[in-house]
């Protein structure tokens, strides 16, 4: 690995920091100090590999040196796909950069041509991309709306135009905007 690797402790972590473990590139998804009643501090994490998306489960002793990856963010705009790829450009320098599939990942649920992204990159090579929170989509079908009783929480299934289907209240009406957490495909309500 060449990035640059930046040696820290335990107290450093915070959520979305990259770690490398053993030449392996892992996010931090959550992390909790825990101080027991006996025995040493320890440090409770959830780590996502760069990689392959993989969750795991991982203890740090408190105060453990641990070694963090500053991987290069650069802000790209996803301007089409191309077969199975995604063809992004650099916001700065407009050169453009071609991300696989498995890379963009679910993230291809919601975007479309000309959104902005993020794409985190280590040696050149893209690893992962980043969408705002929510993002503003439209619904292309959902059956017809019901006016009236908005506190029952109901949900019926639409569609969206990324092709992906999300649960919106039963008032939401087709051709409706509405923002979509890219997080969970959450409905988080209308778009202004």
């Amino acid at each position: 690995m060449s990035g640059a690797l930046t040696v820290a402790t335990t107290a450093d972590l915070k959520n979305g920091i990259t770690l490398d473990i053993e030449g392996q590139l892992w996010n931090v998804i959550e992390f909790q100090h825990v101080k027991p009643g006996k025995g040493p501090a320890f440090v409770r994490t959830k780590l996502k590999s760069v990689l392959t998306g993989k969750v795991i489960d991982r203890t740090f002793n408190s105060g453990v040196k641990i070694d963090i990856e500053i991987l290069e963010k650069r802000d790209m705009q996803f301007l089409y796909k191309e077969g199975e790829d995604f063809v992004f450009m650099d916001a700065k320098t407009f050169d453009q950069m071609t991300i696989s599939m498995a890379t963009v990942g679910e993230m291809s649920n919601y975007m479309l041509e000309n959104t902005d992204a993020v794409v985190a990159v280590h040696d050149g090579n893209p690893l992962y991309i980043e969408l705002a929170a929510a993002v503003p989509l439209k619904i292309t079908y959902t059956e017809p709306g019901i006016q009236g009783d908005r506190s029952s929480g109901g949900t019926k299934p639409a569609t969206v135009e990324t092709g992906i289907e999300i649960q919106v209240p039963l008032f939401i009406k087709q051709d409706e905007i509405v923002m979509v957490d890219t997080r969970d495909g959450s409905y988080q309500g209308r778009a202004n």
